[in-house]
């Protein structure tokens, strides 16, 4: 593409546009390589724009990680999303398997997203907090609504502590599967629905 040609299209993207574009390269990278290796020159040169320019839209690489996650988190949100009338027990496998394969498919973000947190990373701690919360709040609000497990939630203050407890089970199990590489998916998914429905049993 001739040089003006690449400036003409380079203008022709909104803000909010050349942001959204940005953030999808580096869910690429970040999930291709472990964040150490990820090159923020790489970022903006298969974006087709300058550091400068990258610069002007995340101040550092820890904020375009910290962005990169939220965005990410939002859409696996949106993947997970509970279905209205459909009990909870028919659901929890098909949406574990959806989250389990993007864990899969996005192993090195997802080690890095964890490792960060871990070490008190600010950015990405608020990013990790809100994740948590808003998953949280998306599996209790299935609850409260299924037929069978709906009515536990009556006088049952734990049942927030436990599914909270649930995601820190979760996450650990992903992390020493993508280290092992074992058991097979099924497997793992089976175990965590076992985990989920035993502590709100």
């Amino acid at each position: 593409m001739p040089a003006n040609q690449g400036e003409r299209a380079r203008r022709r993207l909104s803000s909010e546009e050349r942001r959204e574009q940005l953030l999808s390269v580096g869910a690429r990278l970040f999930s291709e390589s472990p964040y150490d290796e990820v090159r923020i020159e790489r970022v903006a040169e298969i974006a087709g724009v300058s550091r400068g320019l990258l610069y002007h839209y995340f101040p550092n690489k820890r904020d375009f990680f910290a962005a990169v996650v939220e965005r990410e988190s939002e859409r696996m949100l949106r993947m997970t999303a509970a279905v209205p009338g459909v009990p909870v027990r028919d659901q929890l496998l098909a949406g574990l398997d959806t989250y389990l394969a993007y864990v899969q498919a996005h192993a090195h973000g997802f080690r890095a997203f964890h490792r960060a947190d871990a070490a008190g990373d600010q950015a990405v701690r608020r990013v990790y907090r809100r994740a948590l919360a808003a998953q949280e709040r998306q599996i209790l609000a299935a609850l409260a609504v299924d037929p069978e497990f709906g009515p536990a939630f009556e006088g049952a203050p734990g049942v927030r502590l436990a599914v909270r407890g649930w995601l820190a089970f979760t996450t650990a199990v992903c992390l020493e599967w993508l280290r092992d590489g074992e058991p097979a998916r099924d497997q793992v998914r089976d175990l965590c629905a076992r985990a989920l429905l035993g502590v709100i049993a």
